[in-house]
């Protein structure tokens, strides 16, 4: 079983809690950190004391360190010979509550998940920014921008109701179907009936205004003059 999320306190053995006595209170039945059969509890039964536990071979409980009365690091070790033992595990006691301490495996598994579901929390929030319109593209959207906007008076804006894009190649096609289908009928003023193309008429050209008679007889006049040049000098009689 997993021990790393449980923790145990008496707190009956608090207020009298010190190096010589926080085995003792390690070693309670009910504490679920503790093995019934490691070499602390056949000293225990036999009376002795805990420096036989370096002359036995087995699983055993040390006291590594001690801050009294707040803190108490207890470990967990396998005693091969008098001069040799593998660590198991490390326990600490915080104001009586006891926790088993994570191995470095556990810290770095934690730490990674952690990690993951950060990143992948804010690849999530990103996402949610995200908008996307066909002819507009990709742009964020955040949730403060939607608070200016409420906060600003609203205000009429022009949708734009087609992309220049759009607008060209409409008009390409209409253009296109003029040609194809041309119209019958023809609207000459707003309002009046549609009248068919074959029943317009041309108005007729105006025609050039007839030109005044004593106008006609200047320009003659003038004509002639420059056709005749200027006239004879006669001689004067004395």
């Amino acid at each position: 079983d997993n021990l790393l999320g449980i923790s145990w306190v008496d707190s009956s053995w608090i207020p009298i809690l010190n190096n010589g006595s926080v085995l003792d209170y390690f070693s309670e039945r009910s504490n679920p950190f503790y093995d019934r059969t490691c070499n602390n509890e056949v000293v225990k039964m036999q009376r002795m004391t805990l420096d036989h536990l370096n002359q036995m071979v087995g699983v055993e409980y040390i006291l590594l360190h001690a801050q009294e009365p707040i803190l108490f690091i207890i470990r967990k070790q396998q005693r091969q010979s008098p001069t040799q033992v593998m660590p198991l595990a490390d326990y600490y006691i915080i104001a009586g509550v006891i926790y088993q301490a994570p191995d470095l495996g556990s810290v770095i598994n934690s730490r990674v998940l952690t990690a993951v579901h950060g990143i992948q929390s804010a690849f999530e929030e990103a996402m949610s920014y995200c908008r996307y319109h066909p002819s507009k593209g990709y742009w964020w959207h955040f949730k403060d921008q939607e608070e200016r906007e409420k906060t600003k008076p609203k205000a009429k804006k022009k949708e734009e109701p087609s992309s220049i894009f759009q607008r060209q190649r409409v008009d390409a096609l209409l253009l296109d179907l003029r040609q194809k289908f041309p119209p019958r009928f023809v609207q000459q003023k707003p309002g009046e009936k549609p009248v068919p193309v074959d029943q317009i008429k041309k108005e007729p050209e105006p025609a050039p205004e007839a030109a005044k008679p004593e106008e006609k007889e200047t320009v003659k006049n003038t004509q002639s003059a420059g056709a005749k040049g200027p006239p004879e000098k006669r001689m004067r009689l004395q």
